[in-house]
C-alpha cells in the first residue's frame, strides 16, 4: 500500500491481505457478511464508525493504523495520541522512571517504535561512557538519538560488539517487521539508513546453531580486556489507550554470567561513592 491509496476499501483490502486473511475470515471475526465485506472493500458501501473499529479489531491493527482507517472512512480519531510529557501521562512517566531505576545497576532504555532514545538509566549511561568515551558537555544532538543506528553504525557501538552480524540481523528484521506493520515513510527510512550501513548481512541470513546459542538475544560487547555478556529483553505497555504509549517500549539489559554482573555492581559503587564525595566537598 503506497501513500496514493488512502481510501478505505483500499486501505481494509490491504491489511486483510497483509494479515492472511479471505474476506470470508475477515467477515466472520467482524461479525458480519462476506458480501458486506466485499462491497466495503470495493467502496460500493460505506461502514459505520463501529464497523471500521469491528474490523480494525479482527485485524488486530495498531492504534495509530485504527485511527488511519478511521480517517480514511470519514471518522474522527478514535485513540488519542499525547506528548510523553502531558500532564495527563505524569503516572505513565513515574512507572517508566520506577521501572528504569528498578533494572540498576544494569543499562535500561525506553525508546519509540522507531528506536528513538526517549530516557535511560544510570546502567545504560555506564556502558555507554565505557565503550565510547566519557559524557561530553555538548550542545543536545540535532535529532534524536536512535538505539538501532547506535548499534549499526561503524561510528557507534558496531566496534564494540563481538557478536554483530547476530545482533544487527536481529534489529534490521525488527524494524523491516515494523515497516511492514505500519507502512509508514519514517519506519521505511529507518529500514533503508539500516540497510545502507557497510557489511550489513542480508535479512535472509540465517546463521549456523550451535549448543551455545541463548534462548533470548545475546549482545557481547568487548573493550580492551573487558567483555560483558548480556540479554536484551523488551517490554511494552499492555493495556495502553493512547497511541503514544501503544508504541513505546522499554528494552532492559540483564548479565549473562557472574563477571559481567560484578563489573556493572563495580561501576554503580564507585559512582555511588564519588556522588557522595561531591555532596560532602559542598558542590
Amino acid at each position: 500500500m503506497n501513500e496514493i491509496a488512502t481510501s478505505f476499501g483500499t486501505r481494509l483490502r490491504w491489511w486483510r491481505q497483509r494479515r492472511g486473511l479471505s474476506q470470508l475470515d475477515l467477515a466472520l471475526g467482524a461479525e458480519t457478511t462476506q458480501r458486506h465485506l466485499s462491497f466495503l472493500e470495493s467502496a460500493r458501501a460505506t461502514p459505520s464508525r463501529e464497523m471500521v473499529l469491528r474490523l480494525a479489531a479482527a485485524l488486530d491493527l495498531p492504534l495509530r493504523q485504527q485511527n488511519a482507517l478511521l480517517l480514511a472512512a470519514g471518522y474522527a480519531p478514535r485513540w488519542r495520541e499525547s506528548d510523553l510529557s502531558a500532564p495527563a501521562l505524569a503516572r505513565v512517566n513515574d512507572a517508566l522512571d520506577y521501572m528504569l531505576a528498578q533494572q540498576e545497576p544494569y543499562p535500561a532504555f525506553v525508546v519509540d517504535r522507531r528506536w528513538n532514545l526517549l530516557r535511560a538509566n544510570e546502567g545504560a549511561a555506564r556502558l555507554t561512557e565505557f565503550l565510547t568515551g566519557p559524557r561530553a558537555a555538548v550542545a543536545a544532538p540535532a535529532e534524536p538519538v536512535n538505539l538501532a543506528i547506535a548499534l549499526m553504525s561503524p561510528d557507534g557501538l558496531r566496534p564494540f560488539i563481538v557478536n554483530w552480524e547476530e545482533v544487527a540481523l536481529y534489529f534490521v528484521r525488527g524494524v523491516q517487521a515494523d515497516a511492514l506493520a505500519d507502512n509508514t515513510p519514517e519506519t521505511a527510512d529507518l529500514l533503508k539508513r539500516l540497510l545502507a550501513f557497510p557489511g550489513l548481512p542480508a535479512v535472509t541470513t540465517v546463521l549456523p546453531a550451535t549448543d551455545e546459542d541463548p534462548p533470548v538475544v545475546a549482545i557481547h560487547f568487548r573493550r580492551g580486556e573487558t567483555s560483558l555478556r548480556l540479554f536484551t529483553t523488551i517490554a511494552t505497555l499492555g493495556t495502553p489507550q493512547d497511541v503514544t504509549l501503544s508504541e513505546i517500549r522499554i528494552e532492559c539489559f540483564f548479565p549473562e554470567d557472574e563477571e559481567t554482573a560484578r563489573v556493572f555492581r563495580d561501576w554503580a559503587t564507585r559512582s555511588d561513592a564519588k556522588a557522595a564525595a561531591y555532596s560532602l566537598t559542598g558542590n
